[in-house]
């Protein structure tokens, strides 16, 4: 289960930093829209990005953000993507997505991909 201020905070509009392993071991940041399915954090990609391909030879991943309106408390969400989401069904979440974000459905001038996102461990705040 999410926790409820990691459930806000990832609902909210702020960007997420998602962080995943690199073939030789060393980290890759990147920062990205994130939304809710459930317990679950989804958010969309290229089938053929960095991010893409580094989750797929290695599911786990961490993620940041912050509290809405507290910059200075961190939201620390640490798991693995158990699933991709594609087709229809893939679009229809990366169109709530950028609703969020942006007001308006993704554009598909590009394929995309949906990555969901299984919660092992939250922290909220400085520990």
């Amino acid at each position: 289960m999410l926790d409820p201020t990691v459930r806000r905070s990832v609902e909210g509009t702020q960007l997420a930093h998602l962080a995943t392993v690199l073939p030789d071991g060393s980290p890759h940041t990147v920062p990205l829209w994130v939304a809710t399915r459930g317990d679950q954090i989804v958010f969309l990609t290229g089938p053929g990005s960095r991010k893409a391909r580094n989750l797929r030879r290695d599911p786990r991943v961490a993620l940041s953000l912050t509290e809405e309106g507290n910059p200075y408390s961190p939201v620390i969400v640490r798991g693995r993507v158990v699933e991709w989401l594609t087709g229809d069904e893939a679009w229809s979440v990366a169109d709530a997505i950028a609703m969020k974000y942006i007001g308006q459905p993704y554009g598909r001038d590009q394929e995309r991909v949906v990555g969901v996102i299984e919660p092992d461990r939250q922290t909220v705040g400085v520990r």
